[in-house]
């Protein structure tokens, strides 16, 4: 890239804009929420990814629906949400039954899952995955 650029971010892809970030990531949970991002990029072929919000965040049909929230003292969080715009569900109970009990429901369109450790990962991948596709699915037509 020549000094004409603007912004080096503006010309890389989302997938790269990532890798990036997380290359250049300081965080005591750098190994597990990279974990997290394969388990989240995992549950579908249709996941794009980009940085909004100084984190990484997963599209669906370039649809933010889950984003990182890296900051805080302790751990990390992913938000699952259906964009910067709050929508007729917001007020409505949770857009799905979570058997797993991992979603801390915000709103009836908002929740989050707390890492605060890399055996909370590990003891939660098949649950995350499971979470992660129910999102998707949920929110496919908001």
């Amino acid at each position: 890239m020549g000094p004409n650029n603007k912004k080096q971010g503006e010309e890389l892809s989302g997938h790269v804009q990532v890798i990036e970030f997380l290359r250049q990531l300081q965080h005591p949970l750098k190994t597990e929420i990279e974990e997290v991002r394969k388990i989240i990029l995992g549950a579908s072929d249709q996941i794009t990814e980009h940085v909004k919000w100084n984190a990484p965040s997963f599209c669906i049909n370039n649809q933010d629906r889950i984003t990182f929230n890296l900051h805080g003292k302790e751990g990390f969080r992913l938000i699952f949400h259906c964009g910067s715009k709050r929508t007729e569900y917001a007020d409505k109970g949770p857009l799905f039954e979570d058997d797993t009990k991992l979603l801390d429901w915000i709103t009836g369109d908002r929740a989050m899952i707390k890492f605060l450790s890399a055996s909370d990962v590990e003891n939660n991948r098949n649950h995350l995955m499971k979470v992660v596709t129910k999102w998707l699915e949920a929110t496919n037509n908001i």
